[in-house]
């Protein structure tokens, strides 16, 4: 599985982005996907993940987030979304997402298998 992700770029205070991540090839590691970001010099932290239920999808989200991110998927095309409102500067970071396949662990980043290689999100006050 590869991934890759897009959409980041430089955007003023207040205002939103759409990350992109665009699967290729597909393994039974990778059913679930999340989304990640790491700030210079901080750890690398959770903000959603979602996956296939049944007929439709589950989501989570980091609760820091207080609902100014929305995860989505595409299925027709092997992509899922991350759409940010409401963006300040301590959101700028490199954004990644990552595939696996244990919704349990979702939150984890050291256990997902595949990674796209991130793309920088800079937010100017």
């Amino acid at each position: 599985v590869q991934l890759q992700a897009s959409g980041g770029g430089l955007v003023q205070a207040g205002g939103s982005l759409r990350l992109s991540c665009a699967a290729s090839g597909r393994s039974d590691r990778s059913d679930v996907t999340g989304w990640f970001r790491q700030a210079p010099g901080k750890e690398r932290r959770f903000l959603a993940g979602i996956a296939a239920s049944g007929s439709g999808t589950i989501t989570t989200y980091a609760s820091s987030l207080k609902g100014r991110f929305t995860i989505s998927r595409d299925n027709a095309k092997n992509t899922v979304y991350l759409q940010m409102d409401s963006l300040q500067p301590e959101d700028t970071a490199v954004y990644y997402c990552a595939s696996d396949n244990d919704w349990r662990l979702v939150k984890v980043w050291s256990k997902y298998t595949y990674w796209g290689q991130g793309t920088l999100v800079t937010v100017s006050s």
